[in-house]
């Protein structure tokens, strides 16, 4: 009677596990019904092409070239990145191929699923690249690297390719999409404001209050002929003065009294 319960069991456990199988399975992202598609890409963090999850992109390159695109990522989100080089010309060798994921800190985020960097031989006419990235979180300590919300960049590069490669023509297919958006979970915790990477370099972030041109006026007149303390020519005359007072002790030292 124990085996056949335990029988029953198993069927019911395996029957169950088919039924939601389906359920758990995760489909592949796919363009967003009348996206815009891009035909463009950026060429660093600072540059890199902005995107939405579901938006096509297909750009004419270089082997070679780096081609950045960024992205925005809310917490409970889960995205994966797919792309796909074709060589429209034969190429003399193998050659590897990268995407990488960064966060708004360029901290390089780790892909749970895909071919992050593939090797494809001379004959291959594409290759094809994915990176499925972690859950993004609400928040998390300052010494982790967990995904938090904010603007990611992605970056697809050649790794290793024969020299005389470099600069064939490519065409780049690539997208962006949610497999899976849980919303914010209750994680103890939320993150302030989202981590967008700085892209006005030369900018000055915390802006410093006025000075009245008149009080500047009025205190250069004052002080404007002394020099800065960190000046060369202070510290030049203050050696020179030291100087000067060593060698007058060192002769009054050394000087010999004078015969009568």
């Amino acid at each position: 009677m124990r085996t056949a319960l335990l029988r029953s069991l198993t069927a019911l456990l395996a029957v169950g596990g088919t039924t939601l199988l389906p359920v758990a399975a995760v489909a592949a992202p796919t363009p967003s019904p009348g996206a815009t598609p891009v035909n463009r890409a950026g060429t660093s963090f600072l540059t890199a092409t902005p995107i939405t999850a579901g938006q096509p992109v297909r750009v004419d390159a270089s082997i070679g070239d780096h081609l950045y695109w960024s992205f925005p990522a809310k917490a409970g989100q889960v995205h994966e990145i797919t792309a796909t080089v074709t060589f429209p010309k034969g190429r003399s060798g193998a050659s590897t191929w990268t995407v990488d994921v960064f966060d708004g800190l360029r901290r390089r985020q780790a892909c749970t699923a895909g071919a992050q960097t593939p090797t494809v031989d001379a004959k291959a006419s594409t290759v094809l690249l994915g990176c499925t990235l972690r859950q993004v979180r609400p928040w998390a300590e300052p010494w982790s690297a967990d995904p938090l919300p904010g603007t990611y960049v992605i970056r697809l590069s050649v790794t290793d390719l024969p020299e005389p490669d470099l600069g064939a023509p490519i065409d780049v297919d690539l997208l962006v999409g949610t497999i899976a958006d849980r919303g914010a979970s209750a994680d103890d915790g939320e993150l302030a404001a989202p981590l967008v990477p700085n892209t006005r370099a030369g900018t000055v972030l915390n802006a410093v209050p006025p000075v009245d041109p008149a009080a500047d006026d009025e205190g250069d007149s004052l002080t404007g002929w002394l020099p800065d303390l960190g000046s060369r020519w202070v510290w030049t005359g203050i050696g020179g003065a030291l100087a000067a007072v060593a060698g007058v002790f060192g002769f009054a030292l050394t000087r010999r009294p004078r015969r009568r």
